[in-house]
């Protein structure tokens, strides 16, 4: 919920569509539910819902009076009575961090049972047994700081099994900080503070060992080198975000239905201008961890795993995918291909489809680069996934989840990006009114012999001189292999098609934009 006032209509619809196109399925609440329209919206769009008494007081049962107990008694038959008919519920938590003791829990699931409750009920949201309940079938076990991308299929469970951090079903996690883009920064902070990272930055990280963003940058500077400015440390923390946000979805995919069952992101939205879990920030700019998100949740996925090096194939659709071709092509910073393969496979509906395993490659560049692409029958393109790699190898530490560390054991090292050639990209775009919105058509080219790594977007109005806010990309902070071409759309709210500058700028593309036509400013 927003921290300063009740969010319009329109603000939940943004951020309905945001969740929508970034490919999730479910919203978890924590803190007080939501009014009407979300849940109205939740039900339209789709969307699953988590639901029940989180944290604060109704967690601090030992300080309970008679008067809490009514309370608690008065406000869950008014919230059963509220939530059952809505089809978006997913299941109702009678606790958060701690089930709740067992006189409690008894009241609450005799109310539950008398209101004929419909949906699965959890004690909590972690996995701590009770009498009455039993498993919750669900964990709360972080991380919540950043971790390498590894962790994820890397992590080595208690009885000694190696299942990776993507296992079961865990409630909320995330790599951490989600440092927004410039625009977002000048907004929120005081010009003199914007570099280098202050006091004004920390004010807005998180509480305790979320203080400051010190594990994050620790490994920034140990896998991308120390940043020499702004500029370069914001580009920087996005492709760190990215890979990291990437990565968690892409190993709970891959273990679906073996060995992980679900995953709520820690968080999905900020109450205020926050510069640490979020997958959107609170001005409603995308960045690095929403296209690492929207990426992995893709339809139909490639992907690399961590732990076998092989490539994968992951479905979440509902209907069969037959005579896919997928290849994967491994490049050194030269752009010299070291090794390509292409498969057919016939996918199954909501499904995991292991194809190849990429082979250890000798003599290659401090850096390389694997590019996946996946087509159809009649050779669209259905799914797409580009990876930069160290020929260091990053391994993780193992045992118990530590959440004051990045569980880097030998680090990636990405400082030889700096080298790449500087590279020009030339883009054009065409407005049109497509249905209800305003739809710019974005393309993306790269003539040059040497790669345009994570080039991101930005769209503002020749009218007004105004960022285009909200905004839903089909995808950005795109890399271009030499003589790629792309298209990205960016969709966005309005009734005529005004002309808008396209911003672009990356890795080793510099800041260009492409005009706006004469007579406007």
């Amino acid at each position: 919920m927003d921290m300063w006032q009740p969010k319009s209509q329109q603000r939940l619809e943004d951020e309905f569509r945001y969740v929508k196109k970034m490919g999730l399925n479910t919203i978890r609440l924590e803190g007080m539910l939501e009014p009407r329209e979300f849940f109205d919206l939740a039900d339209r769009e789709g969307i699953l819902v988590m639901a029940g008494w989180t944290c604060a007081l109704w967690e601090t049962w030992p300080q309970w009076k008679d008067e809490q107990v009514f309370v608690a008694e008065k406000s869950l038959r008014s919230q059963i009575l509220r939530l059952r008919s809505h089809p978006s519920i997913l299941m109702w938590v009678n606790g958060s961090d701690y089930p709740p003791p067992p006189k409690i829990e008894q009241m609450y699931l005799d109310i539950e049972k008398e209101y004929l409750w419909p949906n699965p009920i959890v004690s909590s949201v972690t996995a701590q047994d009770t009498p009455l309940t039993g498993k919750t079938g669900v964990k709360e076990t972080g991380p919540y700081d950043y971790v390498v991308p590894p962790f994820w299929l890397g992590e080595t469970g208690e009885d000694g099994m190696d299942r990776g951090g993507a296992f079961g079903f865990n409630t909320e996690t995330g790599p951490g900080p989600a440092i927004p883009p410039i625009e977002t920064l000048k907004e929120v902070l005081p010009k003199e503070h914007l570099w280098p990272i202050d006091d004004y930055w920390t004010f807005h990280a998180g509480l305790h060992d979320f203080k400051d963003f010190h594990v994050f940058v620790k490994n920034l500077n140990q896998r991308y080198g120390e940043p020499a400015d702004l500029d370069d440390f914001l580009m920087k923390a996005q492709m760190m975000r990215y890979e990291a946000v990437r990565a968690m979805y892409e190993a709970f995919n891959r273990n679906k239905y073996t060995s992980s069952t679900g995953v709520i992101a820690w968080l999905l939205n900020n109450s205020w201008p926050s510069f640490i879990w979020n997958l959107y920030d609170y001005k409603l700019r995308t960045a690095g961890g929403y296209f690492g998100a929207k990426n992995a949740l893709e339809p139909l996925h490639p992907m690399y795993a961590y732990d076998d090096h092989a490539i994968w194939v992951t479905s979440s659709q509902y209907n069969d995918a037959k005579g896919v071709q997928l290849t994967a092509k491994v490049y050194d910073s030269n752009m010299k291909e070291r090794f390509t393969k292409s498969e057919t496979l016939d996918i199954a509906a909501d499904s995991v489809n292991k194809a190849f395993v990429v082979p250890e490659l000798p003599n290659l560049t401090p850096v390389y680069f694997l590019q996946l692409k996946l087509r159809d029958e009649s050779g669209k393109l259905v799914g797409s996934n580009f990876y930069w790699f160290s020929n260091k190898p990053e391994t993780i530490t193992h045992g118990t989840i530590n959440i004051h560390d990045g569980f880097g054991k030998t680090f990636a090292d990405y400082r030889g990006l700096s080298a790449l050639p500087k590279t020009k990209v030339a883009v054009s775009s065409k407005t049109s009114l497509e249905q209800d919105e305003v739809v710019t058509h974005i393309t993306m080219r790269n003539n040059d012999p040497s790669l345009a790594l994570f080039v991101r977007l930005n769209l503002s109005s020749c009218k007004t001189s105004k960022e285009v806010l909200p905004v839903v990309w089909s995808d950005n902070y795109v890399s271009l292999m030499p003589g790629e071409n792309r298209e990205v759309t960016a969709s966005y709210r309005g009734s005529t098609p005004d002309p808008v500058r396209v911003e672009f700028y990356g890795w080793n593309v510099d800041h260009a934009d492409t005009g706006c036509p004469t007579g406007t400013r």
